[in-house]
């Protein structure tokens, strides 16, 4: 730790002992990613900070971040096309504690249509496998594969 003051780097301080501007600055933040202000003026005065001090530390304080602490698996599959069968899987990804970070679907060709998801695995007691299954007995899926864990 040669030098640590003079140097860029990410420490990890439990919130309780930081200065409270910090965390005004996280709730700034996800007040104005949540659209619960009408402008950043508004989340500062709701929050307590004036904006110079927002904007001193907005580049520098973040929340540690969830992929940290939960898995990210991307999951590939081909579905029937049929009414319900995306609506069908999606509802079993919920039921799995997974939030879905991002769907693309292609077009429906000889009646089946590619997806692929990238999913946020919870803390649950899911893993890859035990969603890979679930996906798979939905009527309607042809094909589940996962294709990257992280």
């Amino acid at each position: 730790m040669d030098n640590i003051t003079n140097s860029s780097c990410l420490v990890v301080i439990d919130s309780r002992v930081i200065p409270d501007v910090f965390l005004k600055v996280l709730e700034v933040k996800k007040t104005i990613a949540n659209r619960e202000a009408r402008s950043l003026a508004a989340a500062c005065k709701q929050s307590g900070i004036s904006r110079s001090a927002y904007y001193k530390y907005k580049d520098y304080v973040f929340l540690y971040d969830e992929q940290h602490t939960q898995r990210i698996i991307t999951v590939y599959a081909v579905l029937k096309d049929k009414p319900g069968v995306l609506a069908n899987v999606l509802s079993v990804v919920h039921s799995s504690d997974a939030n879905v970070m991002t769907l693309n679907q292609s077009v429906p060709v000889d009646g089946v249509a590619p997806i692929t998801m990238t999913l946020k695995l919870n803390s649950g007691s899911y893993n890859e496998d035990d969603i890979r299954s679930s996906v798979k007995k939905v009527d309607g899926v042809v094909d589940v594969r996962v294709l990257n864990r992280e």
